[in-house]
């Protein structure tokens, strides 16, 4: 690049730039009008103030103004009415007999409407029909020239006596013009006939006080507006300050820091809502505190009667053992009730254990033991544990993996739970039918899905889906023995891993169970993108809409352990 390139390209470089910033200032001005009260009010004060200010001013000069024309005008007209009196008076007294004399006698007339009207503009008007040779010509001022109208000459002649006056502009010596009348008479000459007499009067001194009134009246203005904006901005910050301090510190106290306060000074009214904030803040606390230890104490009761039963269970389950060992010693009644008793048992423990864990995740003391882990041979082991029960209920299960054949570093013993769980939930609903396992990955994220074609769901039910002991179909015998846990816990295991735990479900159509998982290194602060669908390709359009779509987040784990 020659020496020469280089400032016109920063130039333009520069003038670009200048062109952004100029093009951004409309939407920054947006963003504060939405985001700023004070900026608002502000702007809104000031606009309000400049119509107020303006609408008065604009009366007021044109009052001032007004007065003073009239004043001037006034005068204008006494003093052309004196003159034009002493004119008469001259005119009345002359003898004048010859066209010499005449020219005298005018001059004189002239002198004196000068003096008496203090207007150097003076013009008078032979008339059409003159009679008599001393007949003096018409004279006109040089700043009379062409500014008498032929309707101003038509009211004077017409009117014989009386002043007409009319507004005109007078030209001045350097081209210009001032705002100014002319006042128009009739007197009678001797020997002559009637003329038309013209005094004119210049009101520029008036124009420059009415001009010097406005410009200060701009500059007090503009003043104004200045103070009224220094006024507003301090009193709005006053007045939003206890506002913002109180928006400062609600959003403190949604974030977990129950301990702050708004401070208040002295006994008004804003003293009085920091005072309310603060004693809903003390009660919100005290209610939390409240609400913690109770949670505590439920959590340990849970936690403290899961082990106290532990003890006489395992009792029971060895009595039990014994008892299922030796069931075809006993007759048809007692084996029955022998074999109830144990699988009674095993629900029971395994209840006691569901019940631990959720504890466990109600404290918070949940810890994840990870390492990577194959989600296709998890799923594989999984689906090969519950080929025999899925036989027993007439469903075939498939496993379907494209992709996914990536590792992901994930607690193992608990996804491998969550797999159990949902397929035992397709097995119990699905009604004999195919079981579809799939797993997929992308970029970001690696799902695993369960697809059964059962009844399906409503919206109601997909929305109470991760309930603790809920069930679709409270009439619906369980064939599988589950404890009403199995689909919460899931819930919580997809938290604790950071992904989502969604379900989709149509009545007639069949239900899906998606589980999706953040690959190692995946930015955090980005969304995750499932790589499988939620709703099945096959689904047939015409059929009933979707049920709705439930979704297990880390957002809900945050809340709750706030």
């Amino acid at each position: 690049m020659s020496q020469a390139e280089a400032p016109a390209l920063y130039g333009a470089g520069s003038w670009g730039e200048i062109r952004r910033r100029l093009a951004a200032l409309p939407r920054q001005a947006i963003e504060l009008w939405r985001g700023s009260l004070q900026f608002r009010t502000v702007i809104i004060t000031l606009a309000l103030s400049s119509l107020a200010i303006f609408v008065i001013g604009l009366y007021i000069s044109f009052s001032v103004a007004s007065n003073l024309f009239q004043t001037q005008l006034e005068g204008a007209l006494e003093d052309a009415n004196d003159a034009t009196i002493a004119a008469e008076r001259i005119l009345e007294g002359s003898d004048a007999a010859d066209p010499a004399s005449m020219q005298s006698v005018m001059a004189d007339v002239e002198r004196t409407v000068r003096s008496v009207s203090g207007s150097s503009s003076i013009a008078y008007f032979q008339p059409e029909n003159v009679s008599g040779s001393i007949a003096p010509p018409t004279r006109i001022a040089p700043s009379l020239a062409g500014v008498i109208t032929p309707e101003l000459h038509e009211r004077v002649r017409a009117g014989q006596a009386g002043q007409y006056w009319q507004s005109v502009a007078l030209e001045r010596a350097d081209g210009g013009e001032d705002p100014g009348v002319v006042v128009g008479s009739m007197i009678a000459v001797p020997g002559a006939g009637e003329y038309e007499l013209y005094v004119g009067y210049n009101f520029a001194a008036a124009q420059d006080t009415l001009s010097f009134m406005q410009f200060v009246g701009l500059i007090g203005a503009a003043a104004l507006l200045v103070l009224l904006s220094a006024i507003t901005l301090l009193i709005v910050r006053w007045v939003i300050e206890p506002i913002r301090s109180a928006a400062v510190t609600s959003r403190r106290l949604a974030a977990g820091d129950l301990g702050v306060r708004m401070p208040e000074k002295g006994e008004d009214e804003l003293a009085t809502l920091a005072a309310s904030f603060n004693g809903m803040a003390d009660s919100l606390q005290a209610r939390i505190r409240e609400l913690a230890a109770l949670s505590v104490m439920q959590q340990r009761f849970v936690s403290d009667v899961s082990h106290e039963l532990r003890t006489p269970l395992t009792t029971i389950r060895l009595a039990g053992d014994v008892l299922y060992g030796q069931r075809d010693d006993f007759p048809g009644p007692t084996a029955r009730t022998v074999e109830l008793l144990h699988t009674q048992t095993e629900r029971f423990e395994t209840l006691l254990s569901d019940l631990l864990e959720i504890s466990r995740y109600d404290a918070g003391s949940v810890e994840l033991v990870t390492e990577p882990t194959n989600l296709v041979h998890l799923a594989g082991d999984a689906i090969e544990s519950m080929h025999e029960l899925a036989r027993s209920h007439g469903s075939e299960l498939r496993l379907e993996a494209p992709g996914g054949h990536l590792d992901a570093t994930v607690d193992p013993r608990r996804i491998r739970r969550i797999v159990r769980n949902l397929l035992g939930n397709a097995i119990e609903h699905g009604e004999g039918r195919p079981i579809v396992v799939a797993v997929d990955s992308n970029e970001t994220a690696i799902a695993l899905s369960v697809r059964d074609y059962g009844l399906g769901m409503t919206a109601d039910d997909t929305a109470r889906v991760f309930d603790r002991f809920w069930r679709a179909d409270p009439s619906r015998t369980r064939t599988i023995g589950g404890t009403g846990l199995g689909l919460a816990i899931a819930h919580e295991d997809a938290v604790a891993h950071g992904g989502t735990l969604e379900v989709w479900s149509r009545r007639g159509s069949g239900t899906v169970f998606r589980l999706t998982l953040p690959r190692a290194g995946a930015r955090t602060d980005e969304p995750i993108v499932s790589p499988l669908p939620l709703e099945p390709d096959d689904i047939d359009a015409t059929g009933p809409p979707a049920t709705g779509v439930v979704r297990a987040v880390r957002a809900e784990r945050e809340v709750r352990d706030a």
